[in-house]
């Protein structure tokens, strides 16, 4: 872990981009000035009678532990007073969505970028996030600690939490998980094969697999949002931290560049192996249905979180199936994978009608009540000592830095909106589909980046 949190802070020196898991001005709205007559850097309850609404998603991390955010707000009740209407599901955006269009906004959200609907995308783009940077001089509810000393240092310093590179917090960091290409670590043992640790080993052993059994293809994803991470861990591994800055702020001429075309160049053949029925279900309603083909060995990796096994702990799995994880290959023998640290974040609209109240209650979220409640879930937040005490899978999962992988932290740039011009997603993850069922050339996926990427570019936050 000390290597992790040592890579992690060397990594966010680096990650000085202006952006987005990009640099601009403050919220549209900024905060109202004491709104309730609180302190909004002191966590005492307030006497007012007050009832914030906060949605949050229903993740795997609630399914391996029903009522989790419910017991966090019970929680909060108790230690502060304050009522809270919990939203929690997991089509979260169709659900505050259409009343967020009516203009009724929730005061807490817990909602991560990269979601196929972009809706944490569009309120950055919009600027229309609270700013959140004084809730880390406050108390934590219950607490003698400052919220900032129960963050790991670097987490609030990154693209992610910081998306306008104007050195504040507009989403705090909540849950992280080491990201990379899980797999059936029973069908290795019993093969005896090795997980490769280069792209070429990769390709030998996908030839190998395909040949023992046709119905075995080498990989699979979830949706296209899984991308992200892959492709973010895929980038540093191929160019380090140089190239993956370059990248993600669409630097001039950087598609055209040696590291570029080899990141490009694995993705495409990777396409090519990818088990054909995954495009048709990855989507939010049947992504499982590719999950599944893991456990069912017909796709040998995908890419995911350490949220699967919780997310996946009722299905039916193949004998002696047994959860594995590896980072991404190394581009060249000798060298490094790399291994994205994915990052949820929780935040609070410009408009929510309870500002202070809702500090309040992403303050308690670093609590240790609220810490202990989540860990049921499996969820590990950015909290020193959480990770001491790991069992099982993710005791596992999350010493993956430990193992020699370059931890990869940070988002692509983030960009005014213009009118005719794809989200990330759409013009870097989403043509993935496209290139696996042969409806688009390599050639034509990359021409399209380039393009929007000059557009991006130029209308880069800031």
């Amino acid at each position: 872990m000390k290597k992790f949190l040592s890579l992690l802070l060397a990594l966010t020196l680096v990650l000085s981009m202006a952006a987005c898991n990009g640099g601009n001005g403050a919220s549209s709205n900024p905060p109202s000035d004491q709104k309730d007559g609180a302190d909004s850097t002191s966590s005492e309850p307030t006497t007012q009678d007050v009832t914030i609404t906060v949605a949050a998603l229903a993740s795997g991390y609630e399914e391996a532990y029903p009522g989790m955010w419910q017991e966090v707000c019970d929680a909060f009740t108790a230690e502060t007073g304050i009522k809270v209407e919990l939203i929690c599901d997991k089509n979260l955006e169709d659900v505050i969505g259409p009343s967020m269009q009516g203009g009724d906004f929730p005061d807490v959200i817990h909602l991560a970028t990269g979601r196929e609907k972009g809706l944490t995308e569009q309120f950055i783009k919009d600027r229309n996030i609270a700013d959140i940077t004084d809730v880390l001089s406050m108390t934590v509810p219950g607490e003698s600690a400052k919220v900032s000393d129960k963050i790991v240092g670097g987490f609030t310093d990154t693209s992610v939490t910081n998306p306008y590179g104007d050195g504040k917090t507009y989403l705090a960091p909540m849950f992280y998980s080491p990201c990379g290409l899980f797999y059936n670590a029973g069908l290795f043992e019993e093969k005896g094969w090795t997980v490769p640790t280069t792209w070429d080993e990769m390709w030998e052993l996908a030839d190998k697999a395909k040949a023992e059994d046709p119905n075995m293809h080498l990989f699979t994803y979830p949706t296209t949002g899984y991308f992200d991470a892959f492709l973010y861990a895929l980038m540093y591994s191929v160019g380090g931290a140089d190239f993956f800055n370059k990248a993600t702020t669409y630097s001039e001429g950087i598609w055209d560049t040696p590291e570029a075309k080899e990141c490009f160049d694995i993705i495409a053949k990777l396409a090519s192996y990818t088990n054909p029925v995954t495009p048709a279900q990855a989507n939010d309603q049947d992504f499982t249905q590719n999950q599944q083909l893991v456990l069912d060995n017909k796709a040998l990796f995908m890419p995911n979180g350490t949220w699967i096994v919780g997310e996946m702990a009722e299905a039916p799995r193949a004998d002696g199936f047994k959860w594995g994880m590896t980072a991404l290959p190394a581009a060249k023998a000798g060298g490094n994978g790399a291994s994205y640290c994915w990052l949820e974040q929780a935040w609070v609209p410009a408009e929510a009608p309870n500002l202070d109240a809702a500090k309040q209650f992403v303050a308690f979220l670093y609590s240790d009540k609220a810490c202990s409640i989540f860990a049921k879930g499996g969820a590990v937040q950015p909290v020193p000592g959480l990770t001491d005490n790991l069992e099982g899978d993710n005791k596992l999962f999350y010493a993956i830095y430990d193992n020699g992988a370059d931890a990869a932290m940070g988002n692509f740039a983030a960009y005014n909106a213009v009118a005719g011009l794809g989200s990330v997603r759409e013009v870097f993850l989403d043509p993935v589909n496209s290139l696996v069922n042969g409806s688009i050339t390599q050639e034509q996926w990359v021409a399209d980046v380039k393009a929007a990427s000059d557009q991006m570019r130029a209308n880069i936050m800031g």
